[in-house]
């Protein structure tokens, strides 16, 4: 079979594109054709081996995809041959990633494609779109009457916050990088948005929420302690995804003060049960229509590689003009 993988880590250019054994379903596996994958940052981490992992060698690369079910093992009830499914949470700890024509992977985190969904919204919605439903509802505990400041409300995951918080009948208030980006984050549910190039977040916050915010998203990966603190309200809570090696100054005395709470989560420490409670949502949403990934590009497998150096430099560097998710066809 046709895969994206690697030997050692390293650079995007350590990725190969060629043939490999195409594996068998065992015990409580799924073996499935693969449609559609997504990049994420975690991708380009484990990679390079800046995050590191026990890797299989050959290593093939990929969290997230969409595709049919080919071959069930042992042991798996509840899916069929054919039955539509999408995934996320692979090539990580241990696992082969999903960049091939045939992945296998646990049961566990397969979850059924609704009808009418294509592969590649799935694949893009994955990970973000796991990781965006923890962080709101397992750990922000987000209410309908609360409002939400999201920093950076149309990237992967910030626009997957926005959809849902929306969904969950919160008021949202979105920053972005330019009008157009204001725009589209209005599209997708924001109540309000800031143009941080243009307007003061501070300032702009303080207006339309007096009394502070409730939630506060963070995902750049320089997060500033100072001004979340600032805005967010008695008890509220601060979401952290991003910023790995950021060391911020942090202003204990206001926080405790104000009775707040940082809650800090990678998503593929989340258990089975609590994938799964968020995939059953995701599945309503898109199903709904409710849900709609940002796609900023797609390509064919044999671009992996460009696929990993242009999410790098979107995300480690701010470079490039990559807004929303890549998806790569299989």
């Amino acid at each position: 079979m046709k895969a994206a993988f690697i030997r050692e880590t390293g650079p995007a250019e350590a990725i190969e594109v060629g043939e490999l054994p195409c594996p068998e379903p065992g015990e409580g596996q799924v073996r499935v054709r693969v449609q559609a994958v997504s990049v994420n940052p975690i991708d380009t981490y484990v990679r390079s081996g800046s995050v590191p992992m026990e890797l299989p060698n050959p290593f093939i690369i990929g969290s997230d995809l969409a595709g049919v079910v080919d071959a069930i093992g042992p042991g798996v009830t509840g899916l069929r041959e054919g039955d539509r499914v999408w995934c996320t949470c692979q090539g990580l700890l241990g696992r082969q990633g999903t960049f091939s024509e045939f992945a296998v992977i646990d049961a566990q985190f397969l979850y059924p494609l609704p009808d009418g969904v294509e592969p590649g919204t799935a694949a893009a919605c994955a990970l973000v779109g796991i990781t965006a439903h923890l962080g709101l509802f397992r750990e922000a505990r987000l209410r309908v009457d609360d409002t939400i400041l999201v920093i950076g409300g149309t990237g992967g995951v910030g626009s997957m916050v926005v959809q849902m918080a929306k969904a969950a009948g919160a008021t949202v208030i979105a920053t972005c990088g330019s009008s157009e980006k204001c725009e589209l984050a209005r599209k997708l549910g924001a109540d309000f948005t800031i143009d941080y190039h243009r307007e003061s977040i501070a300032e702009r916050t303080k207006e339309l929420a007096p009394e502070g915010v409730n939630v506060l998203w963070e995902t750049r990966q320089e997060p500033d302690f100072d001004l979340a603190v600032d805005l967010l309200a008695e008890r509220g809570r601060m979401v952290l995804m991003a910023g790995r090696d950021a060391r911020p100054p942090f202003p204990v005395g206001p926080f405790y003060v104000k009775g707040c709470s940082v809650h800090g989560f990678v998503m593929f420490k989340a258990t089975p049960d609590e994938m799964r409670q968020a995939a059953d949502d995701i599945n309503e949403w898109l199903a709904e229509g409710r849900l709609q990934p940002q796609i900023g590009k797609r390509l064919p497998l044999e671009q992996a590689a460009e696929a990993h150096r242009l999410q790098e430099a979107a995300t480690l560097h701010g470079e490039g003009a990559l807004a929303g998710k890549i998806v790569l066809d299989v």
